[in-house]
């Protein structure tokens, strides 16, 4: 029997947010994907939509629109920094995918009508975005062998998915670590609230070294310029901030994720 033309859809989701800024950042990123896999593909349509919060773009909505279009076929691809983050696997028990721990999923299953669903994967440390984070480690940095990193990501308390963050935490940082020449690597969690015992262990076991605090997080915001900062308190390190987007390396990473999906698909 001959086979169905595949049509392909791609489904960015990223969490939602009341800040517009927010939005137009992803908004952004996903544009620049689309274009990227247009000029290698030819055109397909790339859609972003929200977790939450954003009034007629949240992931039923995007379904909604692709199907409109005749996609037979739809990757999700989650823009969230960790598998260990449970709003993953929310989604993607929605979308029918296995659960990942013991827990129940949030939401009611999406309606997909009879397209086949393809799941991507969440950031942890891909190479795009260890870079990325490399970069900006860097920037902080004035003689890497007598500095230490520590990776601050958000975390979970959930069996599983702390077990998840903490190992995509430590390749990231083993990552960095190998990358820029620095003496060592080491990851905290803001849930469970390490961050600040975590660092002055390192302060202690070599007080000689400079610590450079990397946060593995999408957006500057609350976390990045409020929360750190406040867990730390007066603990002496090099920290200024900066999250992932807008840098170019997202898009990239999209569009990679995106393109190699359609190559194994066939489309």
């Amino acid at each position: 029997m001959e086979r169905e033309p595949l049509v392909p859809g791609i489904l960015i989701i990223s969490h939602g947010s009341r800040d517009p800024g927010w939005v137009a950042l992803v908004d952004e990123a996903v544009a620049a994907a689309a274009q990227t896999i247009t000029q290698a593909t030819g055109p397909v349509p790339v859609l972003s939509s929200f977790l939450e919060i954003v009034e007629g773009r949240l992931i039923q909505d995007g379904i909604d629109e692709l199907l409109a279009l005749g996609v037979t076929d739809l990757y999700v691809l989650p823009l969230f920094v960790s598998s260990g983050s449970t709003h993953v696997d929310d989604i993607m028990q929605a979308f029918g995918q296995p659960p990942a721990g013991l827990r129940e999923g949030e939401f009611e299953p999406f309606r997909t009508g009879e397209a086949r669903i393809h799941p991507g994967v969440p950031i942890d440390d891909e190479p795009e975005i260890a870079e990325l984070l490399l970069r900006q480690a860097l920037d902080l940095s004035r003689d890497p062998a007598r500095e230490a990193l520590l990776v601050v990501g958000h975390g979970s308390i959930e069996p599983v998915f702390h077990e998840r963050w903490r190992d995509s935490l430590r390749r990231l940082g083993e990552r960095l670590r190998e990358g820029g020449g620095f003496a060592r690597a080491e990851t905290a969690m803001l849930l469970p609230d390490e961050a600040a015992a975590r660092l002055r262990e390192m302060r202690l076991r070599q007080p000689g070294e400079t610590v450079i605090v990397v946060p593995a997080f999408l957006s500057q915001g609350y976390f990045t310029s409020t929360v750190i900062p406040a867990r730390l308190g007066e603990l002496e390190y090099e920290y200024d901030g900066r999250a992932m987007l807008p840098d170019a390396a997202v898009p990239r990473w999209l569009a990679r994720q995106a393109l190699q999906w359609m190559r194994q698909a066939g489309g």
